[in-house]
């Protein structure tokens, strides 16, 4: 037993933390694929254009979130290095860090409260004047009152986020990722319920207000922490966010809201010119490759919050030893899941199951999943790049949204997923992956060097 859990631990590289994790993102992809069951059986081909639109959608809240949550993260686990905090919840530890963690949390609480109301007026507008404006043929969908649910619960949860971001630099590492486990399975069983009594396009609601109660649930239990904190004063160490955290957090924002063009734009190109049949391929086929992703750099997105303490102790040799393991391990499941996938696919095509017109042909698939395997890679260097509370990939980011974005709306307007498809690949391939990996070996070089 204690060989299996060295090899686990050491060679596998599975911690607490990743173990959570990793359990978080296999239910969620082997609930995923039980969703995409209930979607095929339950709704219309339109219908299913609807309920992946809805997540892209949901996802503009980048313009509000611009990043923060990261900032957040980052910067607690900056001041937590000096700190203890006990299991009652009591903070010990240089009084000046107590203050500056404090005026962390007060700042993001201040921010997200105010955020969080614009956030839903402006998704309840912005995805209702959409839909109205691309109305497609054949039965009537009946969205208006399931979008308006899907954005109220969204901002619940992007009041929420944060505080577990917090709570992440604070050190309890692997009891967010268990919380994001439990987030996965509670939601899961919310939009099954939607999708099993026929209103499915209620489930995208359903799966972030199961979010909201399993965060909302755990953060209860640490309210001593949590509102002391918002009760200390900061004094004279109050954080000075325009000076301090700024300069930064500009630039993460920026790089936040560019990864909506690269990440997010698909599907309403291909629901505005080629019909939500066309989307809700799209929207199916991406699920699957966005699931296998967050299984993937599950090794990688536990290290954020102990590599900013690393960072601040200037531990950069065992940052090292933890990092490129890590990547490594990352790239190797992608891969082997991107395999599975692609053989699955090649499978349900050659046995013309109906299914598999629910999903882009297996070449498309593929080429978005090799798309994917990139930024696996250029993910992991940028988060450790930024551990630093710095932002270096911004010119990458820019660069990635404005190319991605001209490619996903001339090539999906004239040549449809196929077109989304390699355009993408080629510009993860060409420009992504070199100019990732130039900038992160410069800027280590040179801070390491220090």
């Amino acid at each position: 037993m204690q060989r299996i859990r060295h090899w686990i631990r050491h060679v596998l590289g599975i911690d607490r933390a990743i173990g959570f994790t990793v359990l978080a993102r296999i239910w969620a992809s082997t609930a995923g694929l039980v969703t995409i069951a209930l979607i095929a059986r339950f709704l219309s081909p339109a219908e299913q254009g609807y309920y992946y639109t809805f997540g892209s959608l949901v996802a503009l809240q980048i313009v509000f979130e611009l990043g923060f949550s990261f900032v957040i993260l980052q910067m607690a686990s900056h001041e937590r290095a000096h700190l203890t905090i006990s299991p009652r919840q009591t903070i010990d530890g240089d009084p000046v860090a107590h203050a500056r963690l404090a005026s962390v949390l007060q700042k993001s609480a201040r921010w997200y409260s105010a955020a969080a109301a614009l956030l839903a007026a402006f998704l309840i507008v912005a995805g209702s004047r959409f839909f109205a404006a691309h109305p497609q043929p054949g039965a009537i969908v009946h969205w208006r009152i399931a979008w308006a649910t899907t954005a109220l619960a969204a901002a619940v949860t992007f009041q929420l986020d944060p505080v577990l971001s917090f709570m992440e630099g604070c050190g309890f590492v692997a009891n967010v990722a268990r919380v994001r486990f439990a987030q996965a399975a509670i939601g899961s069983l919310f939009a099954w319920s939607a999708l099993l009594s026929h209103h499915g396009l209620f489930a995208p609601a359903m799966v972030i207000a199961g979010n909201a109660f399993v965060s909302s649930t755990w953060l209860f239990r640490y309210r001593r922490l949590i509102v002391g904190l918002l009760r200390h004063d900061p004094h004279s160490h109050r954080i000075h966010w325009m000076r301090e955290v700024w300069p930064f957090q500009w630039r993460i924002a920026v790089s936040w809201l560019c990864g909506y063009f690269i990440f997010q734009l698909f599907n309403p190109v291909l629901f505005a010119f080629r019909g939500a049949v066309a989307a809700g391929q799209m929207g199916m086929s991406l699920s699957l490759t966005n699931a296998l992703q967050a299984v993937a750099i599950s090794w990688l997105n536990t290290k954020a919050a102990p590599f900013g303490a690393m960072v601040a102790r200037r531990e950069y040799a065992q940052m090292d030893q933890v990092f490129f393991p890590a990547l490594r391990q990352s790239v190797a499941v992608f891969f082997l899941g991107a395999a599975l996938v692609v053989i699955g696919a090649f499978c349900l095509n050659a046995v013309h199951l109906r299914f598999a017109q629910r999903l882009l042909s297996p070449a498309c698939l593929a080429g978005l999943l090799l798309a994917a395997a990139v930024n696996v890679v250029v993910f992991g260097q940028a988060l450790y790049l930024r551990a630093h509370k710095q932002e270096k990939f911004l010119l990458n980011s820019i660069l990635g949204a404005i190319l991605i974005s001209a490619s996903t709306y001339f090539l999906g307007r004239y040549y449809g997923a196929p077109g989304i498809v390699l355009g993408n690949l080629a510009i993860a391939v060409l420009i992504g992956l070199p100019l990732g990996t130039f900038v992160f070996l410069k800027y280590r070089r040179a801070w390491h060097a220090i």
